[in-house]
Formats: C-alpha cells, structure tokens, sequence
C-alpha cells in the first residue's frame, strides 16, 4: 500500500509539471548558485573573486607553495624528516622543474573582464578600478609564465569552442619573450592611474604595478644584454626565446624610472624601528603594522583562520613549542659567509690560525659572528644568537685533547652530557644524522614567526608573504643605473649597507659583483636567486655540477667545546667546516634549463607551440 501511495504520489507530481510550465516553481532561483547580474553587481562579490584570483596566483617559493625549494639550490638544505632527503640529492636539475602552463587562470580572469563589460551595470568609475585590477593579475601572471618559460601565446579575450570539429582558431602560437615582457609592462603602465586601493599592502595599486615593471623590465635587460654575451646565445628561430641585446637600455630604463618613481613619491621607507640592527632586519620582513617597507604581500590572519605551517616546520629544534616538526630549512655555510664584516671585507668565518696550524679559539660559541653584516642575524639563526628570548645554543660534540692532538667526541642522541659534567652535544644540535635538527649548524630566522604558539600544529603562523618590499627596489635601482652607466648606483646600495650597520658610503665604486653579493644577503629566501642567476646567464657556472665548486656545494660549520684541562683553551669553542653530511650531490644546473620544457600535452592540443632549446 506504501509503495502504491508513493506511485500515485508521483504521477501527480509529473501531471502538475506537465501542464504548469509557466508557474512560479518553475520560475524560482535557485538557493546555492550566484548568477552573472547578481556577481557582476555587488562589489562584496567582485572583491571576492579577485580575493580568489590573488590567493591562485602563481609562485615558485612561498610559505605555502614550494617552500621546501629554499633546500633546492645554494642558499640551504634539507635537514628535517628523511623522507625529502632528496633535495639533498638533486643530481641535475629536471628541465620541467619551474614549468608553468596555468590558461585555467587566465581563462577565468579573461571571463571576469568580460563579465564586467557586459553584464555589470555598476557605475564606470568602480567597474574600471575592478578591470584594473584585473589586468593587472593578468599581467602578473604572464610575467610569472615569461620568467620561467620565455614567450607563451598572449590570450587576453575569452576563447569559445563552437563544436564544429576544428578547434584550429583556438590554437594560438607563442608570442616573443620580448613580446610578453612588453604587455607585462604596457598593462602595468596602462591601469597605473585607475587601479586604486591606495595605502594597501594586499591588493595592487599604482605602486604595486610600478613594483612589477621596477622587476619585469630588469629581467628583460638582463637577459636581452647576458643571453647575447653568452658563447652560443639561447634562442629560437621565432624569437620566443631571445630578446634583442639593442632592447637591453630600453628595459633599464624603463625599470630604473619605476623604481625611482616609487622611492620619491610612494611614501614607503626602510623598516628602521629597532635600535638593534639584527632584529630590526628580521622585523622588516615579518612586521605587518606600521610598516613602511613592504609594498605587496600575501597576508594570513588567525582571526580569518587563513594561517601557514611554515614556522611550525622550520623553527630551530630547541625553540620548537610542538613535539613533531621543525628545522626542515638550514642554511648552508656558503650563505653565511656571503655577509660580509662591517670593516668590508671578505665574511670567510676565521677557524683556523693563517697557517692552518691550530684553531682559533672563541670564548663563545657566537664570537665568531662578532662585527658581521647586521643582515646575518636578521635570516639566519646561528650558534649562540637568541630566538624568541632564548639563546640558541649549539655544540656538535667535544674535541679532547689527548697529549698530541684532538679526538672530537660526538654523540648518537641531542642534549647529551660529556663525562666532565658539561655540554657534549646541545638540545639544538648540529648533528650528523638526526632528522628535525640542522644538519648545518645553522637555522633559519626569516619569516620563521616568533610568537608564542606559532611553531604548534593547533595554532600555526599569520606571518605573511613579502612579494615586494622597498630593500629590493633599492636593489632594482641600483643594478639598472649601473647597467646605465649612472653614478648614482652605488648610492642606491649604500642605503641599504647602511641600515645593515656598515658606515655611510661604504662602498666608493659599484661591480656586478658587488649587486650580486648585495642581492644575495638582503634578499636571501625570498625566492630572489633562481630568477637572478637565470636572467645574469650565471646559473651554470655557479651551480656546475662539480664537487670542487663550493658554490654547488652545502657546507656546514660545527662548534666543538675544547676539553684540556689545566690548559687556558680548556672550555673554549672551536669550529670544524665540511660538506654538511646528509648532503650527497652538487647542485646541476644545465643549459636547458634556463627555459621549462613545455609538455607533449600542450603541444598535441596545440601543434602551433614549438619546443624550448635542449628539449
């Protein structure tokens, strides 16, 4: 009887629907879709969508993408678990490793653009503020293809199949490099004057796209003037890798008018808020109220519940409030030698007397990083510097002396105890094999969060990512008024040298060497030295696959206490370097990986894209 109700129940539903087409049923909207009139009306609705855009933009490294790429080149290595010990093990470099095909972006924001022109009835001022907007994602994207990719088809209007069985119309060639580097910059320019959001640090404004053009136009310098320099230049027939080297002053002219534009009329300024020089550079990066530096910046907010894991996977191992993650990002010795002393002169760490015959001896196990570049401290935790309030103490083990020599002494566990009573190895390392702890006896500080429950898995991190800051328009400035031939490039640099507590004009003269070494330390892990080494034309020689090379190479440096008693060195540190032991094959860089190779996929679906050299 149920089932026979339930029948007869049916048929009068399908006879309702059957003859009442026209009723307000069937005309009811739905509860759970938003339609085109609806979104492209509201501007709560917009900015969400372009909340979404932002959040998918693309990134090589960030605190939430790639961030484990930071132990993939010179600057670090793996130390945490084991089971990603193979980006210690990068025998070569794979060509598709910074490949980058993302149309489904560009696709979507093309049908917003479109959208807002044809469906939204919103007043023209705030419908062109929102296509600037939008233009400008779009042009950052592409600046994100073009830098790993050289020149990829510019789609910049929505494409429709119409089913007709040939989609040949849809099928777009690569444009130039030189190509996509000019839209990028054009579009730049262009929404310059409508994008406002002035004053915001999370969404673009005319700074933020002059910041893009400071970037994008010396990328395209550089590799317009080092790809032609090279022996046999990287190029294809078309132009879709290559850049004239005659364009070279054109782009540093364009990217040096940017970035003075943005240091003379944007009111931004170096973050110099704290006496002390170390935390103040490590301030510069994690600081978000008040601070004048950064100009463009992915946030996170604990009271939006938006957080990262970053710190809760790379705090130093002592400092670690969890009983699982930390000490996954170690720097390597090499970076930490990049910081120069404060007299300007080389920052090799001094272990040994001149003829090698004896260590040098340090009372504490940090005086050996006395008087160096304040920058050190600000991105990197070394043997003895403070974290959180508390010092990060290390010691690898002790060297005994047995009458003629040393026997170093190490230990299979952390927080281990010598037969004297003291220290044999500390709670933070360095160790040898122990995963979660460095393996090259330093850790990193920036964008490591030291607010309390930070490094815990319940309460996580809101520290936010720095895509621009003022350090690096420095830079930008600096790098294209030397390519110009203008004096005032080093001045650009001294600014930055000086807030690192070098005195005023420390540097007389500017090198090449020099920007490098500049760009190296201000902005070390902030997904600077791929690109940079990329558009120099230097990424394979600094990365060479050579055992030889100390820059394809991680080092470690280990502090030993001295045991000899009655001796005036008993109790003191020495200081042991090597190849930092879980680190097992140098850094490869080949020729064909300055382009990404472009997948059998896209080019069966488009015929008309051709293949990047090498591949």
């Amino acid at each position: 009887m149920k089932f026979f109700k339930r029948y007869i129940l049916g048929l009068t539903l399908l006879s309702m629907l059957s003859t009442s087409c026209d009723s307000d049923y069937l005309e009811l909207e739905p509860p759970n879709i938003l339609l085109d009139d609806q979104v492209w009306n509201d501007t709560k609705l917009i900015t969400g969508v372009l909340s979404n855009y932002y959040d998918r933009l693309p990134a090589h490294t960030s605190l939430t993408t790639g961030w484990a790429d930071f132990a993939a080149y010179d600057e670090a290595m793996w130390s945490g678990y084991s089971g990603n010990d193979g980006l210690n093990n990068i025998f070569s470099y794979n060509f598709g490793r910074w490949g980058l095909w993302d149309y489904g972006l560009i696709r979507d924001i093309n049908l917003a653009i479109d959208k807002l022109n044809t469906v939204s009835e919103l007043s023209e001022d705030q419908k062109t503020q929102f296509l600037s907007e939008l233009r400008f994602i779009r042009a950052y994207v592409y600046f994100e293809h073009v830098k790993r990719m050289g020149g990829v088809p510019l789609i910049t209007e929505e494409l429709i199949y119409d089913f007709s069985g040939d989609p040949s119309y849809l099928q777009y060639p690569r444009n130039t490099e030189a190509e996509v580097y000019d839209f990028v910059i054009s579009e730049m320019e262009a929404i310059m004057p409508t994008l406002g959001n002035n004053g915001s640090q999370t969404r673009a404004n005319r700074f933020t796209a002059l910041a893009v053009v400071s970037r994008a136009a010396l990328y395209a310098g550089s590799l317009a003037k080092y790809n032609s320099e090279m022996g046999s230049p990287i190029q294809l027939p078309g132009g879709e890798v290559g850049i004239d080297p005659s364009r070279a002053e054109g782009y540093y002219t364009k990217s040096l008018n940017a970035s003075k534009t943005i240091l003379e009329e944007g009111g931004y300024g170096l973050y110099n808020a704290n006496p002390d020089l170390g935390e103040n550079f490590y301030e510069a990066i994690i600081t978000k109220n008040g601070n004048p530096e950064v100009i463009w910046a992915q946030d996170y907010l604990l009271s939006a519940d938006k957080r990262h894991g970053f710190t809760y996977d790379n705090v130093a191992r002592s400092a670690r409030e969890d009983n699982l993650g930390s000490s996954a990002i170690t720097p390597g010795l090499g970076l930490v030698e990049d910081f120069q002393y404060l007299d300007g002169s080389s920052g090799e760490l001094k272990t040994h007397t001149e003829d090698g015959s004896d260590y040098i001896y340090y009372d504490e196990v940090d005086d050996i990083f006395e008087n160096k570049d304040a920058r050190l401290y600000g991105t990197v935790i070394y043997p003895g510097a403070s974290f959180r309030g508390q010092e990060i103490f290390m010691q690898a083990g002790v060297m005994v002396w047995n009458g003629n020599s040393y026997d170093r002494i190490e230990s299979d566990g952390l927080a281990t105890e010598y037969e004297d009573g003291g220290v044999l190895v500390a709670a933070g390392g360095p160790h040898r094999s122990i995963q979660e702890v460095s393996n090259t006896g330093f850790y990193l500080r920036k964008y490591v969060d030291n607010a309390v429950g930070a490094s815990t898995r319940g309460i996580r991190s809101e520290v936010w990512w720095v895509r621009f800051r003022l350090g690096e328009i420095y830079l930008n400035a600096a790098e294209a008024a030397f390519e110009l031939g203008m004096p005032e490039a080093v001045d650009y640099i001294n600014v930055l040298r000086e807030r690192a507590g070098f005195g005023p004009n420390s540097l007389s003269s500017l090198t090449m060497e020099d920007i490098m070494q500049e760009r190296r330390v201000e902005l070390a892990f902030e997904d600077h030295v791929v690109w940079d080494y990329k558009r120099w034309r230097v990424a394979h020689e600094k990365w060479d696959g050579n055992t030889s090379n100390p820059e394809s190479m991680i080092y470690s440096l280990y502090p030993y206490r001295v045991v000899r008693p009655g001796d005036p060195r008993d109790g003191k540190f020495v200081f042991v370097r090597s190849v930092a032991p879980r680190f097992r094959a140098p850094r490869f860089f080949q020729l064909g990986n300055y382009y990404s190779f472009i997948g059998q996929n896209i080019i069966d679906a488009n015929p008309k894209i051709v293949r990047n050299p090498f591949h």
